[in-house]
């Protein structure tokens, strides 16, 4: 019985050269081995497969026997697989290939998807995969490996991780037009205790700025608030005149130009922060992810929506 798990390369590449050259020596001088050790690996593959590999000619060169050509079909195939295997761990190994995770909090999901379009047109053969969630999310990604890479607001504290700036992130409180507030300037604190805020659920990085923001001009005073689960819910509840809301900038950008919002006017408003690209400070970035990494970065905030100011 054939034993064909227990072939080796080196007895198919003794067999080829045999063939290619027509005798033992010509393989050996083709192998950088000795004729004998030729007929060891040749007469090796015979014994695993059950059946002659070569037969002699008429001029006394080697031919493959019908068994023979069948492993010869099957050692091309062999070679063209470890050419091609030899190829994409070169690739790997230089960033041209590979598969990146790139997770983003939720309110950069209006310029997530640009970016990755950036990244699939600059390096097209690496697979960028996005993946959106809240503050908390994204740092629990974080903290299991899930992530090569995240953009987000204030890094956290734990896990590690290095952070560098990509671009400012302002942050406003929008009202609809027609808002008895859309005129002042600035808004008083005390009127914009008075007001009702949309705000984001709990572990979303906006919701935690403006709770900061409110306590600090209102020195503990309370103010109302009413829970929504997206930024899109958020605007559209706003221009519907159910309350009012402190946002990123960077989501409203088109309702701000058409007029469908107004940013309101205030002491500390808008409020100045940053985006970061971040990875674990304890995970060596693979050459692809690298690659993601350094081209973000040289985009030098381009992918951010324009801001009015």
């Amino acid at each position: 019985m054939a034993r064909l798990d227990a072939v080796t390369l080196r007895q198919l590449r003794a067999l080829r050269a045999v063939i290619d050259s027509g005798s033992l020596t010509g393989a050996a001088g083709s192998l950088g081995l000795s004729p004998p050790a030729v007929h060891s690996q040749l007469r090796a593959l015979e014994d695993l497969t059950g059946a002659p590999m070569v037969i002699r000619g008429e001029h006394g060169a080697f031919l493959a026997t019908e068994e023979g050509r069948a492993v010869l079909e099957a050692e091309a195939q062999i070679a063209v697989a470890l050419e091609t295997c030899a190829r994409r761990v070169a690739a790997l190994q230089s960033g041209h290939t590979g598969n990146v995770s790139l997770g983003v909090v939720s309110t950069g999901k209006y310029f997530a998807p640009r970016l990755v379009a950036d990244l699939r047109r600059a390096l097209p053969e690496v697979e960028v995969t996005l993946r959106i969630g809240n503050r908390d999310t994204v740092i629990q990604w974080l903290g299991s490996r899930a992530l090569d890479l995240a953009i987000m607001g204030r890094p956290p504290r734990s896990p590690a991780v290095l952070a560098e700036l990509v671009g400012p992130h302002p942050h406003i409180i929008v009202a609809p037009p027609d808002h008895p507030l859309a005129a002042a300037d600035p808004a008083l604190p005390q009127d914009l205790l008075a007001e009702t805020y949309l705000a984001r659920e709990p572990g979303s990085g906006t919701r935690i700025l403006m709770t900061r923001f409110l306590d600090r001009i209102g020195d503990g005073t309370p103010w109302r608030m009413v829970e929504m689960g997206t930024n899109e819910t958020i605007k559209q509840a706003v221009i519907a005149g159910l309350g009012i809301a402190l946002i990123s900038q960077h989501t409203v950008t088109e309702e701000l130009r058409s007029g469908r919002l107004v940013a309101l006017k205030a002491v500390g408003l808008p409020i100045q922060r940053n985006w970061f690209l971040l990875r674990r400070e304890d995970m060596a970035l693979s050459p692809a992810a690298q690659r993601v990494h350094d081209h973000v970065l040289a985009l030098n905030g381009a992918f951010l929506p324009a801001v009015d100011t």
